[in-house]
């Protein structure tokens, strides 16, 4: 009976222990977060807007997944000291833009880079994170000429702070179009010593007007980040516009039949109910007699 005793209180010990450990994997899974990944590019075109393209992502199981409808917080170092720019949340594909509202009043540290933050404080699956973007101002002018009745644009990359040319640098010329940017050339053209590069735009591409708005872009540069100058030149071929929308085809809107189609439409009906009245009027005629 002892024996027996003793043998009940181990089982006992061992189920009591087995359910403890359950427990203990359960708020351990419950508790357990998923580490967030942000990644942010500065976007500089000149004259115009200056943003940060943000993402957020997580390796979930071996596979990246997007982190959406998360909150940012976007600041500029400084000095030891963090001034906040603003908010900002992330769309259902983990994606955000940011604008850097009165970019020019930012600060340069002495190295003359500019230092941002981007913090997530993390929620109930993911632990906080944060991404530091840091930049120098660079700047692009971008010009075009005819030289022998060939078209050519030119541009000159620079350095903001230190106003010294940018040598030995690849710049990206294109056309922009309302879905994708067409490219001009193969490969990214390399400034020269004085940081200019000169590209022949050859004729045939078309444009509204016959303008085309030519873009040279320093794409995702480690010091600079992304830098897109444009200018506006008349030396595209004017799109004919062969649009039949507004004329009377059979594939128009239904305010524009064709007047044939119409007369013959008009026609058969005026005959149906032409033969229906008539057989009315004899019936009444036959009902009388």
């Amino acid at each position: 009976m002892k024996n027996w005793n003793i043998t009940s209180f181990v089982f006992l010990l061992i189920v009591v222990s087995l359910q403890l450990s359950t427990i203990n994997n359960n708020l351990f899974a419950q508790t357990k977060k998923n580490k967030a990944r942000i990644n942010a590019d500065l976007v500089n075109i000149i004259d115009g807007e200056k943003y940060l393209n943000i993402k957020a992502s997580a390796r979930i199981d071996k596979k990246t997944v997007e982190v959406s409808n998360i909150e940012l917080t976007i600041y500029q170092e400084l000095n030891d000291e963090e001034i906040e720019l603003g908010k900002t949340k992330t769309d259902g594909s983990g994606l955000t833009k940011f604008k850097i509202e009165n970019f020019n009043s930012l600060a340069a540290d002495s190295t003359g880079y500019y230092n941002l933050k981007v913090s997530f404080s993390g929620n109930d699956d993911f632990k906080r994170a944060s991404r530091g973007v840091s930049y120098r101002k660079a700047s692009i002018s971008a010009k075009w000429n005819v030289k022998d009745s060939i078209n050519y644009l030119n541009a000159k990359l620079i350095d903001v702070m230190t106003d010294s040319s940018i040598a030995e640098t690849g710049l990206d010329v294109r056309v922009d179009r309302l879905f994708r940017p067409l490219r001009i050339g193969d490969s990214s053209f390399e400034t020269d010593e004085n940081g200019e590069i000169e590209v022949a735009i050859e004729d045939g591409i078309p444009g509204v007007d016959g303008n085309l708005k030519l873009e040279v872009v320093l794409n995702e540069s480690d010091d600079y980040g992304t830098v897109v100058a444009s200018v506006v030149a008349p030396i595209g071929t004017v799109i004919v516009d062969e649009s039949t929308y507004d004329q009377r085809t059979m594939w128009s809107p239904r305010g524009k039949t064709p007047i044939f189609l119409l007369s013959i439409t008009y026609a058969f009906i005026f005959v149906v109910w032409g033969i229906f009245i008539y057989l009315f009027i004899n019936l009444v005629k036959i009902n009388k007699s």
